[in-house]
């Protein structure tokens, strides 16, 4: 009896377990945290960390920038891509005629399609670059799908990654080629000069050539007879459009891909290193209305990007623009651009004879390889037409030979040709890393002798930021010749000889080219060593 008692004593915070009357609430221990917010601060840091992968792929970061955006977008997550995004946005509405609100409809419809595809990792993988043929087929579509497939995703993805690398870094070519019976290297040009990035078996890598030349549509059965080819690249809203080529070498197939500049259009003659006494003659002979302008140079030395440079200089609204190019390298607003197919019978001259019939105010010629591509383009600068072309040559002189040895009559180039520019592409030094010269006394006695200012010489070192080359970016050296009447008169009696053009160049104070590179050393943008690599 005294246990029952004791036990009907007892009051129910004796027990552990709450009767029923008494509420959860008073007896709960509150938590050390707030769930809500944990889930939010996981949702946050699992943002910022996809955020900073996107950073990776975006075009509105410059590369040199990167780092320092992975650090920001760490810890500001979703609010810097809004930025960019809309950065971005108003960039695209003002370089177009398209709307905002027809912008951010694409942008919703990207992110829509993104989502759609995250269920699948290889989906998810290719989001941040597509490979399209020339039909818009991606490169996934071209192999198929199928549970056999894993294999040929993990080339796929890699031949992306190789692509998305050389976008990234600012390669000009990409090079893939045997370097022995178990290895293939990957090379790329930047700023004009090869570099070995990445080296693979042969077994991955010729599945790699296979992969893009699908995408090309190239035979991917024919390893020996020399290909040509062209696919696009989707990434980040940009579009870049490559060139291939493929030949049979010694222990396998090369192939050799041309990254065409799709930022060429914006280009203006104040972006590529004219002096202001050359800027002041180009801008002259391109307000004239008739005449050619020529544009000479080997490949790679920037012809194409300058004389994009010099349309965009022309009111294009008040003047009928039309471009024969092979192939377009960007789009020019308001200006009618045709693209050379050969197997289409679509050639320069037969599209010139067209577009003279189109009232054309300024004709633009991609390039004069043939008599009748260079006739055509001279009697339309005869008759009322500015015509900008440009030749591989290796300077102004050597221009007028080859136009000559073409079988061009000497009275049609004198009364045809304007003006004459030659060109090269020099690197620029790293800002970061570039440290004073150390010059001999006999190098500071030639420079104290040609009047050229030494003091602030420079010489490449190399860092993080130049990869270790010393060198960031490329500006261009020319060297004009304004056909003058003398000249003329000399071209048209096939008086004119290459001493005599030079002769006559140096009267008029046409500065050569070396000199004029040399004008780039003395102001610290480029180096000696640079100067003798291009010009000799």
């Amino acid at each position: 009896m005294q246990i029952l008692d004791a036990i009907q004593n007892l009051s129910p915070s004796s027990f552990c377990l709450p009767p029923a009357d008494v509420s959860f609430a008073s007896i709960t221990t509150p938590l050390p945290f707030n769930p809500i917010k944990l889930i939010c601060l996981v949702i946050w840091v699992y943002l910022c960390l996809f955020f900073i992968q996107r950073i990776q792929f975006s075009s509105l970061v410059p590369h040199k920038y990167k780092p320092a955006a992975y650090i920001v977008t760490l810890f500001t997550g979703p609010i810097l891509m809004l930025i960019l995004l809309i950065v971005d946005t108003a960039k695209r509405a003002s370089e177009s005629n398209v709307s905002i609100s027809e912008i951010l409809k694409q942008h919703i419809q990207q992110a829509i399609a993104n989502i759609r595809s995250g269920g699948s990792k290889r989906l998810h993988k290719k989001s941040a670059i597509r490979l399209l043929d020339s039909s818009g087929r991606s490169i996934y579509d071209i192999y198929g799908h199928g549970d056999k497939k894993r294999q040929d995703n993990r080339i796929l993805d890699l031949t992306e990654k190789v692509i998305a690398d050389a976008l990234e870094r600012g390669a000009s070519d990409i090079l893939i080629d045997p370097k022995d019976d178990l290895t293939y290297t990957i090379r790329l040009r930047i700023d004009g000069v090869l570099r070995t990035v990445k080296e693979l078996s042969t077994g991955t890598c010729k599945a790699i050539v296979n992969s893009i030349k699908a995408v090309s549509s190239m035979d991917i059965s024919e390893k020996r007879r020399p290909q040509d080819g062209a696919f696009t690249a989707k990434k980040a809203g940009t579009t870049a459009s490559f060139r291939v080529a493929s030949a049979g070498v010694l222990n396998g197939e090369k192939l050799s891909i041309r990254v065409l500049n799709q930022n060429a259009g914006t280009f203006t003659l104040a972006d590529i290193g004219l002096t202001k006494k050359q800027y002041s003659i180009i801008k002259n002979a391109i307000n004239k209305p008739s005449g050619m302008v020529l544009i000479c140079g080997p490949t790679g030395s920037g012809k194409t990007t300058t004389m994009y440079a010099m349309l965009n200089e022309i009111d294009r609204f008040t003047h009928n623009v039309i471009t024969v190019e092979d192939p377009i390298e960007a789009t020019l607003p308001e200006a009618s651009q045709i693209e050379i197919n050969p197997k289409a019978d679509i050639t320069f001259a037969k599209t010139l004879r067209s577009v003279l019939r189109q009232d054309p105010d300024v004709i633009c010629v991609g390039e004069i390889r043939d008599e009748e591509t260079a006739e055509i383009a001279l009697r339309a600068s005869q008759t009322g037409h500015l015509v900008l072309a440009t030749i591989h040559c290796e300077s102004n002189a050597t221009a007028l030979v080859r136009l000559l040895d073409l079988g061009i009559s000497p009275l049609l180039l004198s009364s045809g040709l304007s003006l004459l520019h030659s060109q090269r592409l020099l690197r620029k030094l790293c800002t970061h890393c570039k440290q004073p010269a150390e010059l001999s006394e006999d190098l500071i006695h030639k420079f104290q002798s040609k009047g050229i200012e030494y003091t602030n010489i420079f010489e490449a070192t190399g860092c993080k930021h130049c990869e270790d080359t010393g060198y960031s970016g490329r500006t261009a050296v020319c060297d004009l010749q304004v056909i003058t009447d003398h000249i003329k008169a000399d071209i048209a009696n096939n008086k004119i000889s290459i001493d005599e053009l030079r002769t006559e160049g140096n009267k008029k104070g046409r500065s050569h080219m070396r000199k004029e590179g040399l004008k780039t050393v003395a102001a610290g943008i480029t180096s000696l060593e640079e100067i003798k690599r291009v010009l000799g």
